[in-house]
């Protein structure tokens, strides 16, 4: 799923309890410690560059993709991670635990919606690292329905139809 999805998800769905930035930015936050990391990085020592729409095959060609990526992506799509970071956070703050569980949501969608080419979702890494070779979250059979589910949900919100 993309970035700005996976935020408006964690908004939509964990971010009416007075914690909506935090649901927000904890929705998107485990594709930019790793790739947002990296843009940023990229950014800051000038060696951004952009040829086009970008492609698994041009991004392999252009330059390889550091494996501190790789790593920061594993870690932060990893439901044994989230859960232990939650339940920490549990212990010292209750109150943010809602917002946070935008973390394994995002985890979630991720799962059947990444190939096995590009970063699979180790759901359960370190203990292993099974995925699956899903559906890309770019392809129309997922990506107009997850824009629909994403207009339904936040017009749910604002005519206060879901409960709280």
């Amino acid at each position: 799923m993309d970035t700005l999805s996976h935020a408006l998800w964690g908004k939509g769905l964990f971010g009416y309890r007075g914690h909506g930035r935090l649901a927000l930015i904890i929705g998107a936050m485990p594709d930019l410690a790793s790739f947002g990391a990296l843009f940023f990085i990229k950014i800051v020592t000038g060696t951004l560059s952009y040829s086009g729409t970008p492609n698994l095959e041009s991004l392999k060609q252009l330059e390889p993709i550091p494996h501190w990526v790789y790593a920061m992506d594993n870690i932060t799509h990893s439901f044994v991670v989230s859960f232990a970071v939650i339940g920490v956070v549990y212990l010292v703050k209750p109150k943010l635990v809602w917002p946070l569980l935008a973390w394994p949501f995002h985890i979630l969608l991720d799962f059947p919606f990444h190939t096995q080419e590009f970063f699979p979702v180790q759901l359960f890494w370190p203990l292993t690292s099974l995925s699956v070779d899903g559906i890309s979250w770019s392809h129309p059979a997922v990506w107009y329905p997850n824009v629909a589910g994403i207009i339904i949900l936040f017009i749910l919100r604002y005519k206060k139809i879901l409960i709280k």
